[in-house]
């Protein structure tokens, strides 16, 4: 029994090249996963949907049995994971992590009806089976590639972020005070206000929310201005880590 566990979790577990005996597996994963998010998009086409209801039907069925026996077989096989051996805290610790929860998630809204759950409620949760996208993230070195990055780059992200916010609320409460009495009803209150600085700063710019007052524009332009530059701050930050993460790998590579 051991042995086959240790095949089996060969199975599972994410090939790291071609070569490997399991990059087969993972193929096979993907391309189902890519397949249910195409048959979810088409299933909000409801003359699509109406007309192709029982293809539909059978391929959730197919796609929830291949996704809980991969779920049930990494639960059984991580224990031959380092840092997992434990038969039963092993499992329970591995059942938490967010890349199992995304796996459960996957499934989860399928067995929904039979355990009693109402089924208008189920109509939202069934949403959820978008996330079986994310399933992707276990066979991809891209998302390790993406982590790396955020961790390196974390302080970084965070300062700017919350740099652009202080300045959001800054110049928001200024346009509340500046436009508050020509328009209440659009700037009476601060957090309204703070829908304009959201819409401005980010550049979107939907017109709803428009300063009239002199103070106003000026606030508008300049916040409008910055908008363009601070937005780029935590791009610029995100483009260096993953210039200098596919710097260090192509130096492992050599």
């Amino acid at each position: 029994m051991r042995d086959l566990r240790k095949k089996a979790f060969k199975l599972v577990e994410p090939s790291s090249s071609r070569k490997d005996p399991n990059f087969a597996f993972d193929s096979l994963i993907i391309i189902l996963i890519l397949f249910n998010v195409l048959a979810i998009i088409l299933e909000s086409v409801p003359e699509f949907y109406e007309s192709h209801a029982p293809l539909f039907f059978w391929f959730e069925i197919f796609s929830v049995i291949i996704f809980t026996f991969e779920y049930l077989m990494r639960l059984w096989t991580i224990v031959e994971k380092p840092g997992f051996e434990d038969p039963l805290r092993g499992r329970i610790k591995w059942v938490f992590r967010p890349i199992a929860l995304i796996d459960l998630f996957a499934i989860l809204p399928f067995y929904l009806p039979f355990v009693g759950v109402d089924l208008r409620f189920l109509r939202i949760f069934r949403t959820l089976r978008i996330i079986r996208i994310f399933k992707i993230a276990r066979y991809t070195t891209a998302f390790d590639l993406i982590k790396r990055v955020f961790n390196e780059k974390k302080e970084e992200i965070l300062i700017s972020v919350l740099f652009i916010f202080v300045l959001l609320i800054v110049v928001s409460t200024l346009v509340y005070y500046a436009e508050k009495d020509a328009q209440p009803e659009v700037f009476g209150t601060i957090p309204r206000a703070l829908w304009w600085g959201v819409i401005t700063l980010s550049t979107v710019g939907y017109g709803d929310a428009i300063p009239i007052t002199t103070l106003g524009k000026v606030l508008g332009g300049i916040i409008s201005l910055l908008g363009i530059g601070l937005f780029a701050l935590p791009t610029g930050i995100l483009a260096s880590g993953f210039s200098e993460e596919i710097g260090k790998r192509k130096q492992k590579d050599f």
